[in-house]
C-alpha cells in the first residue's frame, strides 16, 4: 500500500501540474490570438509591398478559405504627449481590422474608434499609455514623429521628421508585449505619415473560415505567392515564445518524472522484502517443478500491479482535483482582481493522461524488473540450489 500511495501521489501531481500549465498556455494563447491573425503575409525582402494590380495577391483575396483580409502598415515612431516621450510601433490598419482581431473586445478605457466623421483617431496600448501618462480627454493630442524617407540633412532637426497629431479614442490591454509596443491608427493616416502610397502595405492579415487546415493553406498560398512573400501562422509569428512554452512544459514533466522515479524505489524495496520473505514458498514452487522464469513472472506481475493500480488511482484523483478547480476555482491567484483571471486556470488534455500513464507503468516495470531479475538469483535461488 505504501508503494501504491507513492505512485498515486506522483501520478496525480503530474496530471494536476500539466493541466494547470495547459491552462496558462491556453490563457496566453487566447491573448495573442486577440491580436494576431490566422495567417500573416509579409514581404520576404524589404518593408512593404504593393497590393495594387497584383494578380497573386488578388488570387489570395478571392480564395474560398478567406473569411476576411485586412491590410496593415507599421513602423517605429517617437510619440510625444505633453512632456512625455516614448518610442513605439505605429500600426496602420484597414477599416475591417475588427473582423480579423479581437482588439475591440480587449478595451480597458475608451472605445475602439479609428475614424469618425473623417476624423482620425488612435487606439493606444495600455503600456504605451502608462509610459506617456496619457488621458483620453480629446483636449491634448498625441503627436507622432517619424524620420522623413528622403534622408536629407537639415540644420533644423525638426525638418528631418514628419509630424502628425491625433487624438486617442481608447486604450487596449491584451498582453504586455503588445500593450507596451503598439499604437493603432487608420492605414491611410499611416501611409501619409510614413510617406508611402495608398497601395503600399507591410502585411496582409487573414482570417480563415472554419473547417480549413492552416498548414495546408500555407503550402497552397506559398505556391501562389512564390518566394517573394513569407506566410506565417499564429505559431510562427511568435515561434520562439511558443517553443519556450513547450520546452517549459516538458521540463516540468521531466522533473516530476524524476520525482516519480525516486518514489518508485518503494516498489524495489517492497519486492525485495517480499522475495526474501517468500524464500520457503519459492523453494516449494521449485520442488513442484516451477522454473526460474515462472517464479520471476509472479513477482514481476505483482510489481506491475502496484504501478498500474497506483497509476489508475492517481489519474482519477488528478482528474477529480482538476475538475474541482475548473468548477469551483478553490485555488486562487494572489492579488486576484488585478489579473485577467482570478484563479489558476486548468485545461485537461487526454494526450497528457496517456503520456503520464505509460510513463508511470514504464517506470514501474523497470523498478520491478531489477529486484526480480537480480534479487531472486543472488539471494534466494542461489541458497536453494546450494542447499
Amino acid at each position: 500500500m505504501i508503494s501504491i500511495i507513492g505512485v498515486t501521489v506522483g501520478t496525480a501531481a503530474l496530471i494536476v501540474v500539466l493541466s494547470v500549465f495547459n491552462g496558462f498556455d491556453g490563457v496566453i494563447k487566447s491573448m495573442y490570438n486577440a491580436f494576431d491573425p490566422d495567417i500573416k503575409i509579409t514581404p520576404a525582402t524589404g518593408k512593404v509591398f504593393s497590393v495594387k494590380d497584383n494578380p497573386r495577391i488578388d488570387k489570395i483575396k478571392n480564395h474560398p478559405s478567406v473569411f476576411d483580409i485586412a491590410e496593415s502598415l507599421e513602423e517605429n515612431a517617437l510619440l510625444k504627449y505633453d512632456d512625455q516621450q516614448y518610442v513605439a510601433t505605429v500600426k496602420g490598419v484597414s477599416d475591417n481590422f475588427n473582423n480579423i482581431s479581437g482588439v475591440d473586445t480587449m478595451m480597458v478605457a475608451g472605445e475602439f474608434v479609428l475614424k469618425h466623421n473623417n476624423q482620425n483617431y488612435a487606439v493606444v496600448g495600455q503600456g504605451v499609455a502608462i509610459f506617456l501618462s496619457l488621458n483620453i480627454n480629446f483636449i491634448d493630442p498625441l503627436t507622432i514623429y517619424v524620420p522623413k524617407r528622403d534622408g536629407k540633412i537639415s540644420i533644423n532637426p525638426e525638418q528631418a521628421f514628419n509630424r502628425k497629431a491625433v487624438f486617442a479614442s481608447g486604450v487596449f490591454g491584451i498582453q504586455q508585449e503588445f500593450d507596451a509596443k503598439y499604437v493603432l491608427v487608420p492605414i491611410d493616416f499611416a501611409q501619409n505619415l510614413f510617406e508611402y502610397s495608398n497601395s503600399d502595405v507591410s502585411a496582409l492579415e487573414l482570417k480563415i473560415k472554419p473547417g480549413y487546415t492552416i498548414r495546408k493553406l500555407q503550402k497552397e498560398f506559398k505556391e501562389i505567392l512564390g518566394t517573394d512573400y513569407e506566410i506565417k501562422d499564429r505559431y510562427q509569428q511568435h515561434e520562439m515564445f511558443y517553443k519556450i512554452m513547450k520546452s517549459e512544459k516538458w521540463s516540468i514533466f521531466l522533473i516530476l518524472t524524476f520525482i516519480l522515479i525516486i518514489a518508485s524505489f518503494n516498489i524495489i524495496g517492497s519486492l525485495t522484502m517480499l522475495i526474501i520473505d517468500k524464500k520457503e514458498d519459492i523453494a516449494t514452487l521449485r520442488a513442484l517443478g516451477a522454473n526460474l522464469q515462472t517464479i520471476r513472472k509472479i513477482f514481476l506481475t505483482e510489481g506491475w500491479m502496484i504501478s498500474i493500480v497506483g497509476a489508475l488511482i492517481g489519474l482519477v484523483i488528478g482528474l477529480f482535483i482538476c475538475w474541482l478547480q475548473i468548477e469551483f476555482e478553490f485555488v486562487r491567484l494572489k492579488g486576484a482582481g488585478s489579473f485577467i483571471i482570478d484563479a489558476y486556470p486548468v485545461k485537461m488534455i487526454w494526450k497528457d493522461f496517456v503520456a503520464v500513464f505509460f510513463t508511470v507503468i514504464t517506470i514501474g516495470f523497470v523498478a520491478a524488473w531489477y529486484p526480480v531479475r537480480y534479487i531472486t538469483r543472488r539471494y534466494v535461488l542461489r541458497e536453494i540450489e546450494g542447499s
